[in-house]
């Protein structure tokens, strides 16, 4: 029988296992860009439950820590695999309610029922993933409970069952066995099952490794996903949570919406909030669809593509440390084609994807500093969210780095051209600072929920138009938020507007406001730029 310290523990075993084996799984990636990294995403699901399950006494019941774990796994779910991986530890809770212990029978049940669930939360399944890998484990400790009530057999059969499936993922989907590789959120399911039956047949739970990330070094950093080249259709990578309105209408209307605008949909809920993951071309109208159920909280939104570029180009270049080729080089965070093509062009050599809702890591700077073939690295993080990061990332790196405090993408933008290459480092220094320090630099985006906020009265999905990172008006129509916002950041000795439109903008409505602009300032230069950014429908800066 498994009672609640047993698969408190199991858990336990598993999360661990899986934080263990997260750079292992992470390479094993070759899907477009994943969205973020399977390991990685597993683990953090994982790790979400480990506080709560670990304060369980062991004289709990085996509901309660089902339920415990159901809901933070829900809670934490990071990406598709993660979502799945909670769905699929979600069928313990329904099997195993207002139990005290259970057999191989409520055990293969919850399996069953786990696998159900992450198979209707998919749209259009595919197989040779975690889905088949876990379908496989249930379809067999099924059959075998029906022969035995030996937990500890049926669970070691179907460990292996997946483990088999596992391996055959390769000749379900070509993308595998071209890049050699099985399924990534398959191995991670396995990795996962086999430490908890480490727990469920009397050994000892497995062990957390130290945590610690090792300094860069001159290894190969490749991984799978460069050799996978399938067109992304469907740009940003969108996750949310919901927290449901009283009244809340059937998630699975806001499914159908969801499919209608993207792939890749997984809705869950409970009975409290709704899980959202969808690869989308317009964010925005996924977070306002979703603020109709009710208030969101945790929103993530990452650029697949940007994502997917540089992991085949680390991949076709098996980009290391490299040795400096030049005195100067540049590195920018931003997120947007548009915005990347922009700085590429005003000379910056690695754009790192990123800004606000995705901070990119210390690792992810550092990654791109000694991936630049310079002596002097300049890097500007264009967020103030993001400085520190890139602060620490400069005192890792094996060459000179200087971190700009441009907080903005505007603000880069004018550092960059603050640059001569002519110069010594600290004129550059000095100058791109005094180039960045004189933009003015507006933002227009959307509200996410209710709130009093600095004297102002916001209502969910409400226009905020923002100066210098504050709110200052509110507009119910992103045109005339944009072009009021504009308004007021011109100054009597303003000479340059640059507006920056973003992906949920059309083209038209972009051209509208240009044009509105350019005939209400007829002595200034104003430019037009698709940024292709999410969040923000429009950026401006004037100076």
């Amino acid at each position: 029988m498994i009672n609640g310290k047993i698969l408190r523990d199991a858990f336990i075993s598993g999360a661990n296992s899986i934080a263990n084996s997260r750079v292992t799984v992470d390479e094993l990636n070759v899907f477009p860009v994943p969205d973020g990294d399977t390991g990685t995403n597993m683990s953090m699901t994982m790790a979400n439950a480990l506080a709560d399950l670990s304060n369980m006494e062991d004289s709990c019941r085996v509901s309660a820590v089902a339920d415990v774990a159901a809901s933070a796994f829900l809670r934490g779910a990071r990406g598709n695999s993660g979502v799945i991986l909670s769905l699929i530890f979600r069928g313990f809770k329904t099997a195993f309610k207002d139990k005290n212990a259970v057999g191989a029978k409520e055990l293969a049940n919850a399996l069953r029922i786990g696998v159900d669930g992450a198979y209707q939360s998919i749209m259009k399944p595919t197989e040779g993933t975690i889905l088949t890998v876990a379908r496989v484990a249930a379809e067999c400790a099924e059959k075998l409970a029906l022969q035995t009530d030996d937990v500890v057999l049926v669970f070691s059969e179907a460990v292996k069952a997946a483990e088999q499936a596992l391996e055959k993922t390769p000749e379900q989907l070509p993308a595998l066995k071209k890049a050699g590789v099985v399924d990534a959120g398959g191995k991670g399911l396995v990795i996962i099952l086999r430490a908890m039956l480490e727990v469920i047949s009397g050994g000892e739970i497995v062990k957390a490794e130290s945590t610690d990330k090792p300094k860069i070094t001159t290894e190969n950093f490749s991984t799978a996903v460069g050799d996978f080249d399938e067109i992304i259709n469907f740009t940003y990578c969108t996750e949310m949570l919901i927290k449901k309105d009283p009244d809340c209408r059937d998630s699975k209307t806001l499914r159908a919406y969801l499919e209608t605008i993207g792939d890749c949909v997984v809705v869950v809920e409970d009975e409290e909030i709704i899980k959202v993951h969808v690869h989308t071309n317009n964010p925005g109208k996924a977070i306002e669809k979703a603020l109709t159920f009710g208030s969101i909280n945790l929103p993530k939104i990452e650029n697949m593509q940007l994502q997917h570029d540089g992991k085949k180009k680390s991949k076709k270049n098996s980009i290391t440390p490299v040795k400096p080729e030049k005195e100067y080089g540049f590195v920018a965070v931003a997120a947007g084609f548009g915005l990347e093509a922009v700085f590429k062009d005003t000379g910056v050599d690695i754009v790192v994807s990123g800004g606000q809702t995705m901070n990119p890591s210390t690792d992810d700077i550092l990654y791109a500093i000694v991936s630049c073939p310079a002596e002097t690295v300049f890097v500007l993080p264009n967020n103030k969210n993001i400085i520190m990061a890139a602060e620490q990332a400069a005192k890792l790196a094996d060459r000179r780095v200087c971190v700009l405090q441009t907080r903005t993408i505007p603000q880069g933008m004018s550092a960059m051209l603050g640059f001569d290459p002519n110069a010594d480092f600290n004129t550059n220094r000095t100058e791109m600072t005094k180039a960045f320090s004189n933009v003015s630099t507006g933002l227009v985006t959307f509200a996410a929920r209710d709130s009093d906020f600095d004297n102002h009265k916001i209502h969910q999905g409400d226009i905020l138009a923002l100066d210098e990172g504050k709110l200052t008006f509110v507009e119910d129509d992103i045109q005339k938020a944009a072009y009021k916002l504009t308004k007021k950041l011109v100054r009597s000795d303003s000479q340059y507007i640059t507006v920056i439109y973003g992906a949920d903008v059309t083209e038209d409505d972009a051209e509208k406001l240009h044009h509105q602009l350019e005939a209400k300032y007829q002595n200034l230069e104003v430019a037009l730029i698709n940024g292709g950014q999410p969040v923000y429908y429009y950026i401006i800066s004037v100076e």
